[in-house]
């Protein structure tokens, strides 16, 4: 009796999209409003910490990600405003010629930018952006990337 309703049960439709297997994200997603990802935040990187810093200072931060949220990734790194400072970064360029040591390969072949907190007073956000979403990697109030 057992293997006649085992005869009964019919196998699930396979997507026809199933074998063709996962497509990573674009690398940007211009005409989409920017979001914030803090899962790739590195808080072991001593040269990047934010330890000792006063409420102000994340009060800033906050402001600063508030106020760019409503811009399109396009409008963040095509406007050349001295007050946002959005560009990619060149590793060779800087103290961190290997990059974000502490995200996997694949995360590490992502373009790198960051992009200014206040006028050079909070320092900086570094990171990578996948789709419309910036994840930030380091917190760089003393800009220390570039010393």
């Amino acid at each position: 009796m057992a293997n006649n309703s085992l005869n009964k049960i019919k196998p699930s439709k396979v997507p026809k999209n199933h074998n063709k297997g996962v497509h990573p994200a674009k690398p940007h997603a211009d005409n989409e409003t920017i979001r914030f990802s803090f899962k790739h935040l590195d808080l072991n990187n001593k040269k990047f910490s934010c330890g000792g810093k006063k409420s102000d200072y994340f009060t800033k931060v906050l402001e600063r990600l508030k106020n760019i949220s409503h811009l399109k990734i396009s409008e963040i790194f095509s406007n050349r405003s001295p007050s946002l400072r959005a560009h990619p970064i060149d590793w060779d360029e800087t103290t961190e010629t290997n990059g974000f040591i502490s995200l996997n390969e694949q995360l590490r072949q992502v373009p790198a930018y960051q992009f200014q907190i206040s006028s050079n007073e909070h320092g900086r956000l570094h990171g990578f952006i996948l789709s419309n979403i910036f994840f930030v990697v380091w917190l760089d109030p003393e800009h220390n990337l570039y010393e």
